[in-house]
């Protein structure tokens, strides 16, 4: 804006003009003046310069304290108007020429200078033409600030807004929207801990422990005694399964500020369980401890956690020691979900092949320990599991040899050997056990069977194969009572078991002759003696038994009775074959119903046994074929159709069909 009233001059007063005049005529102009006096620039300057000082000669105020360079706005007002003023008085004139004269100097001062009008503009010099640009020229105001840096520029996101609008999330459980407005706020400053306090703890509710995880240990770095975000790392570190680590992070909190039983409370049990599940692995007998201390641990895992590696290995060794089909299989299980993580881990490879080992699969087994230790060369488990299977697979095999080649006794020894490798196994001992009862059974040894094969049993409840050998066994040292009744327990049990029902029906004959005479035990032989040994053997209990040797023994003469008809029913073969088949224990009933409840009327002969032709010889002895006469069976008994029985080598003829043949 421009003040024409303050740099327009005004017009000189006659008295202003006469009182400069005599001034000038009182001081007589130097060469330099009348130089100077050419320009009238220069005039207005000395004019300027003279008015100041006679200012400052004529007034005893103060030096003035404003600078003569400051520009007129910024002065006061009476400052302004001073200046005005000192600006109106006119300068000297100037000579015609810039040179030296040697007239009057009274004729040239006494014309007054032209005031040049070029020296102000009535608007900014536009009405009077361009303005010379010179000292007393008037200059732009300086800036009232000037920063030494230019200000940041403004972010676009708030971060205190987007942590509000992420609590509000946060408090209606709307971890998703919250998560992402925190983030946002740790875009604009991604080192603010109560962000990322904030953004872990919406993690956790949101079950994503590992990302929460990442940010708590963030704000850890940045804030180590921020107890708030310790404890909020500790808590992680449970629900992570890492019982160890919170611990270690409440003693680092513990150290400048009071930690609280109940803040340390689900970590301290945490770790406490996985103690007491190792302690039961390493001395205890069986796993189920251990299998329950670890169910307790991992009730404080975050949901949707894994079970920690370390625990999962800790539960596969306790299925294994525990031992039965069921945990064997979970044993398994553990292994396979473990291996399809990571398919060359050697611990889980090794663990898979115990369990194969225990079930008895020892090729399997050999090869899982062989890829753990192409794994992991120096792995001890694999060099050691591997060596034993191997072990005990070679004293295994050269037992059976032995037993296959009937020898017997080298077979238990080998067997015996074998059980000595690896006493835990259950799986293998128990199918020890039993090949040992069978080699004991051959050598008649009936006491050390029953004992292996309560062994058998007792490691392996399941153990079918070794129930029936227990049963045979008590029935060949003379209980067929106790084998009756073993053999049908497990055909209850087993109902499916192939053989079952016909090891019931022998020994259910066994036990009937075992209560007619014994002549073998009559004779005092085996019932696998040899003809001269029942006749030797007969020899000498006649002796011993003669009545005229025992006039004492009232019995004498019955027993003797007895050795006598034990001798002549073993010295004939047909008569020894028929007592030791029982031949004459059998039912002809049960003949008929083993037949399938009786002579069938339609398509074959029931398996009766019958030769067809002896039965067309019989019938063709009734005369012509099917009509008059019949035939009888050799058996006796009545005839299942009735109409007529028969006796023992005899033949009647039944009014059964006509012109037909009676049964």
């Amino acid at each position: 804006m421009v003040l024409p009233s303050i740099f327009k001059p005004r017009k000189n007063s006659e008295a202003e003009l006469r009182k400069t005049s005599k001034h000038r005529e009182s001081s007589p102009l130097s060469p330099s003046r009348r130089s100077l006096s050419k320009s009238p620039t220069k005039s207005i300057k000395e004019a300027d310069l003279r008015s100041r000082q006679r200012k400052s000669s004529s007034r005893p105020s103060p030096k003035n304290i404003f600078d003569t360079d400051v520009h007129p706005l910024n002065l006061p007002p009476d400052e302004r108007e001073k200046r005005r003023s000192a600006m109106s008085v006119p300068s000297d004139p100037p000579t015609p020429m810039d040179v030296d004269q040697d007239g009057d100097a009274s004729s040239t001062a006494s014309t007054p200078p032209p005031i040049a009008s070029t020296a102000f503009s009535d608007v900014n010099g536009a009405a009077n033409g361009p303005v010379t640009e010179g000292p007393t020229s008037p200059v732009p105001p300086p800036h009232r600030y000037k920063p030494s840096t230019p200000p940041p520029p403004k972010p676009a996101l708030d971060p205190e807004a987007c942590k509000a609008l992420g609590n509000k999330y946060f408090k209606n459980q709307d971890y998703v929207k919250a998560i992402a407005e925190y983030t946002k706020a740790l875009s604009v400053e991604p080192d603010s801990v109560t962000y990322l306090s904030n953004r872990s703890a919406a993690f956790m509710s949101a079950t994503r422990f590992d990302e929460a995880l990442a940010d708590a240990k963030r704000g850890q770095e940045l804030e180590p005694q921020n107890g708030k975000v310790l404890h909020r790392l500790a808590r992680i570190y449970v629900s992570l399964g890492r019982p160890s680590d919170a611990i270690d992070v409440l003693d680092h909190v513990a150290t400048f500020q009071a930690v609280t039983p109940v803040e340390r409370a689900s970590a301290t049990a945490m770790q406490s369980h996985i103690k007491q599940a190792e302690d039961a692995l390493r001395k205890g007998t069986t796993g189920s401890m251990a299998v329950h201390a670890l169910d307790q641990a991992e009730k404080g895992l975050g949901v949707g956690v894994d079970r920690p590696r370390r625990w999962q290995l800790l539960r596969g060794e306790a299925y294994l020691k525990m031992g039965n089909v069921n945990s064997l299989g979970d044993a398994q299980g553990v292994a396979m979900s473990l291996l399809r993580k990571n398919s060359k881990d050697p611990e889980a490879l090794v663990l898979r092949g115990r369990a194969l080992y225990a079930q008895g699969d020892n090729d399997k087994a050999v090869q899982h320990f062989r890829e753990a230790l192409n794994c992991d060369p120096d792995y001890k488990d694999a060099v050691k599991y591997l060596r034993l299977v191997q072990k005990l697979e070679r004293m295994k095999q050269e037992g059976n040899a032995a037993f296959k080649t009937g020898k017997h006794k080298q077979a238990v020894d080998l067997y015996g050997q074998a059980l000595e490798v690896d006493p835990t196994n259950k799986g293998i001992n128990s199918k020890l056990y039993q090949n040992r009862a069978m080699a004991s059974i051959k050598l008649k040894d009936y006491k050390s069977a029953i004992s292996d094969c309560d062994r058998a049993i007792a490691l392996d409840s399941s153990y079918v194969k070794a129930r029936r050998t227990r049963a045979r066994a008590m029935g060949e040292s003379g209980d067929w009572d106790e084998a009756v009744r073993a053999y049908k327990s497990i055909a209850e049990s087993n109902p499916s078991e192939p053989g079952i029902q016909n090891d019931i029906k022998d020994a259910e004959l066994e036990l009937k002759k075992s209560k007619r005479k014994d002549y073998y035990k009559l004779l005092g032989v085996e019932k696998d003696a040899s003809e001269n040994e029942i006749k030797k053997a007969y020899r000498k209990a006649a002796i011993v038994n003669h009545p005229d040797k025992n006039p004492d023994d009232e019995n004498a003469a019955e027993k003797f009775k007895e050795i006598g008809e034990a001798y002549e029913c073993l010295s004939d073969a047909k008569k020894r074959q028929a007592y030791d088949n029982g031949d004459d224990l059998v039912d002809p009933h049960e003949m008929f119903s083993q037949a399938g409840g009786g002579f069938p009327m339609g398509g074959g002969m029931g398996g009766m046994g019958i030769d067809p032709e002896m039965l067309f010889n019989m019938m063709g002895q009734g005369g012509g074929g099917m009509g008059g006469g019949g035939f009888t069976f050799s058996t006796g008994g009545g005839s299942p159709f009735g109409g007529g029985g028969t006796s023992r080598g005899g033949r009647t003829r039944g009014a059964g069909f006509p012109g037909g043949f009676s049964f």
